[in-house]
């Protein structure tokens, strides 16, 4: 890893897909310890920019620089058969040789130890979604990408999977980039935002991007100024079942 604990950078990137470009000119980095958003309405190009810095999709045009090969992902769907016996246990082995005792570490980063002899079928959206991300930083990444990390959860759900995210990045002392359709309650979480629409709209603090002009015409003046930087500080722990626990 370079000096400034840099990751992952893209350079001027950009996909073509004939006739047209899917994202163009786009330019950011990702360091240790360091949380970058993706945002943009759908088809913007937040996914295929996240594919660049993965190298599932290599750049048409610009550069793609990575420096280090200890990267986790987490993709906005995946298919399982959600018929088929399969526990929390057994899933998080599917891909990865992980003992016990790695299992029920990660499983206790995301709160839902106590999910692992559980069956796959029988968890709630935010259940599933803590078990995802407990199973891409099972083996420590220094970059994990999350695509739409908090899909299927509800209103406190999601407060609290963006407060394990930043945990996340502090405890493992690794780079994050999330992907999400708009700033909502991610401010509180991340340190820079990339608006992206087709290429890069705008990019900074969260609380520079939601006063700037291409942000206010992208998602509109009504929500920039309902938005607020929102910085909760909880006096309680959520239970992935949504309950409170103190």
């Amino acid at each position: 890893m370079s000096k400034d604990n840099l990751l992952v950078s893209l350079e001027n990137a950009g996909i073509y897909k004939s006739p047209k470009w899917l994202i163009r000119g786009v330019s950011l980095e990702v360091k240790s310890r360091q949380i970058v958003t993706l945002i943009g309405p759908n088809g913007s190009g937040k996914t295929t920019t996240a594919k660049m810095v993965l190298n599932i999709l290599e750049p048409d045009e610009g550069s793609l620089k990575r420096y280090t090969n200890k990267i986790a992902y987490v993709p906005q769907k995946i298919n399982i058969d959600w018929t088929m016996p399969l526990r929390v246990v057994d899933f998080m082995r599917l891909t990865n040789n992980l003992s016990n005792n790695e299992i029920i570490e990660s499983l206790n980063q995301t709160g839902v130890e106590k999910l692992f002899k559980e069956q796959i079928h029988g968890l709630s959206g935010g259940e599933f979604q803590r078990v995802l991300l407990a199973r891409a930083i099972a083996k420590k990444p220094e970059l994990l990408v999350l695509d739409e990390p908090v899909q299927g959860v509800d209103f406190n759900g999601e407060i609290d999977l963006y407060n394990i995210i930043k945990n996340i990045s502090a405890n493992l002392n690794c780079g994050i980039l999330l992907v999400s359709h708009d700033l909502h309650f991610v401010m509180s979480a991340t340190d820079h935002v990339v608006c992206l629409n087709g290429h890069i709209c705008c990019s900074g603090k969260p609380s520079s991007v939601i006063k700037d002009k291409a942000y206010i015409e992208l998602f509109g003046e009504h929500r920039s100024k309902t938005l607020t930087y929102y910085q909760h500080e909880h006096d309680h722990i959520h239970d992935s079942d949504g309950s409170i626990s103190s």
